[in-house]
C-alpha cells in the first residue's frame, strides 16, 4: 500500500510541475484523492491493459447461487457480478473480500424498495437461478439483463470540493482565466494518469468519491462502495445508483446496513 500511495504522490507532483501549479495545490489534490475501480467493457480497456487482461465482473445475466437459496432482493434484477479475486491489488481502499464473488440485485430502472448485496465465498457450491420466483405458490419472471463482460481498471477519483480547499491560492480557486486552466489540466493529468489515461464516463466503479448528478451521498461516515450507470447495464436505462455504506459494515459484511440511492 505505501508504494501505491508514494508512486500516486510521485505523479502529482510530475503533473503539477509540468502544468505549472504551485506545491499547495498539489498538495490539496493529493488530500482529496481516493483510489477506485472502473469496471469496463475490453473496447474501452486502454491499450497497454489489454494484454493478458482477467474478466473481473460481468453485468446482467443470471445469478449463480448456493444450493437451495431463494432468488435475493425480492426478485430485483442481477445488475452485477463482481469476481473479488479479480480487482486490482489495494484497489479500491475498502475491505472489501479477497476471494469469491459479490453480487448487486437492485431495480436501477426506478427508484429501488429493496436491494440486495449478497457476498458468495469461493469454493460454495452453486447453480445458475431461473429467472423465476414464487409468488403465492406461483411462478412469477424475474428481469434479466443481457450479460456483459467487464475489464477492471485501477483509478483515482477526487472529492468534488478539493478546489475550495483554504490552501489554494485565490487566483487558482477563481474560476475563468490562465490559472483555473493550469488547475484544469492539472486535475486531468493526474485523474487521467491514475488509470491509464480511462476517465469516468458511462462506466460502474468501485470505490472512490462519487460523481452524482445530484447531491453526493457519500459523506460523513459513508463511503462509496459502488456507482452504477443504468447504460453500463442497459443502453436505454438512464440512471445513477448508488449503493454506500460505512467502512466497519462493509469490512464485516454486513450487506444489510447498505444504502441505495438512484437519480436521475
Amino acid at each position: 500500500m505505501t508504494s501505491i500511495i508514494d508512486e500516486r504522490e510521485r505523479r502529482v507532483r510530475a503533473a503539477a510541475g509540468e502544468c505549472g501549479v504551485p506545491d499547495t495545490v498539489a498538495d490539496a489534490l493529493l488530500a482529496a484523492l481516493r483510489p477506485c475501480v472502473y469496471l469496463v467493457p475490453y473496447e474501452e480497456l486502454p491499450g497497454p491493459l489489454r494484454d493478458g487482461a482477467r474478466p473481473a465482473a460481468r453485468t446482467g445475466g443470471l445469478p449463480a447461487l448456493p444450493d437451495g437459496t431463494d432468488w435475493p432482493g425480492g426478485g430485483d434484477p442481477l445488475v452485477l457480478t463482481v469476481d473479488c479475486a479479480a480487482l486490482p491489488a489495494g484497489v479500491p481502499d475498502l475491505a472489501l473480500p479477497s476471494s469469491g464473488r459479490l453480487l448487486f440485485f437492485a431495480d436501477i430502472e426506478y427508484p429501488p424498495e429493496t436491494a440486495e448485496v449478497l457476498h458468495i465465498p469461493a469454493g460454495t457450491r452453486t447453480t445458475e437461478h431461473p429467472a423465476t420466483r414464487l409468488i403465492q405458490g406461483e411462478p412469477a419472471p424475474i428481469r434479466v439483463y443481457e450479460p456483459r463482460t467487464l475489464y477492471a481498471v485501477a483509478g483515482l477519483t477526487a472529492h468534488g470540493d478539493w478546489r475550495e480547499a483554504p490552501a489554494i491560492p485565490a487566483a487558482f480557486a477563481e474560476p475563468g482565466g490562465e490559472s483555473a486552466d493550469a488547475l484544469d489540466r492539472f486535475e486531468d493529468a493526474v485523474l487521467a494518469g491514475g488509470s491509464g489515461g480511462l476517465r469516468g464516463g458511462l462506466h460502474i466503479q468501485l470505490g472512490g468519491w462519487s460523481h452524482p448528478w445530484d447531491m453526493a451521498p457519500d459523506e460523513g461516515e459513508q463511503v462509496l462502495l459502488a456507482q452504477l450507470h443504468g447504460q453500463a447495464v442497459d443502453y436505454e436505462v438512464f440512471t445513477l445508483t448508488l449503493v454506500t455504506g460505512t467502512r466497519a459494515d462493509i469490512a464485516a459484511g454486513r450487506w444489510s446496513g447498505l444504502r441505495w440511492e438512484q437519480q436521475c
